[in-house]
């Protein structure tokens, strides 16, 4: 059934959080290691889909001081957030990140998990390019995200995505819960046409990978 994104998480917010660390293979593995990799000094935090706020779970516990900006379409998933960290610098956007302002310098580091790939290739390159606009040099990007093994197939899956919606009769500006997962190659190759530098993979299990990429400190 094809679902609207933000109706899709507003009901299933109850439960959400037990079933991503139960049940989607990496990431309780995932959220750890992502806490893991940031480097020391970070203070400033962008998060794409924040969603509940389970990777700021673990960030929260290395860097209690840490200053978030989280964008996310689902407000009750916000709320939840808020409620979990009532005493945490949060700065929470309810607003679709395809067309947010991320402002320029702003961040030393910026994060997103399990949300980018609902997201068409030409989509993910235009956000990547604005997170790296919008960090400071020498800050990096980190992406735990749902990738697949090749392109032959993404490629099914963005052919299922696109049939789907258009049964249903919708543009490709509706933002629906279809899931459009890359290899994690082309992942890789986005963030270097975006212009990320020492790009690599840190960790993947099953369909769970994390992976990153640095804004150069003279760009």
């Amino acid at each position: 059934m094809v679902e609207e994104m933000s109706a899709f998480f507003a009901a299933r917010v109850e439960g959400y959080d037990e079933h991503m660390l139960r049940e989607v293979v990496g990431c309780r593995e995932g959220y750890a290691r992502l806490a893991q990799a940031l480097p020391e000094g970070v203070r400033e935090l962008l998060d794409l889909g924040c969603g509940t706020g389970l990777e700021l779970d673990a960030l929260f516990a290395r860097f209690p001081r840490l200053r978030v900006t989280g964008l996310d379409m689902t407000e009750e998933m916000l709320r939840a957030l808020r409620r979990k960290h009532p005493d945490k610098a949060l700065t929470l956007r309810c607003q679709d990140y395809r067309q947010a302002d991320f402002g320029r310098e702003r961040f030393d580091a910026a994060v997103s998990f399990e949300s980018l790939h609902h997201l068409e290739p030409e989509e993910k390159r235009g956000i990547y390019a604005r997170v790296f606009a919008a960090l400071r040099p020498g800050g990096g990007f980190w992406n735990g995200d749902y990738v697949v093994d090749d392109p032959a197939e993404e490629e099914r899956f963005r052919q299922e995505a696109r049939r789907l919606r258009a049964a249903a009769g919708l543009s490709p500006e509706t933002p629906l819960h279809l899931d459009t997962p890359l290899a994690l190659e082309t992942e890789l190759d986005l963030l270097r046409q975006a212009g990320f530098r020492r790009v690599r993979c840190l960790f993947r299990q099953g369909g769970t990978a994390l992976f990153c990429g640095e804004r150069p400190a003279g760009a």
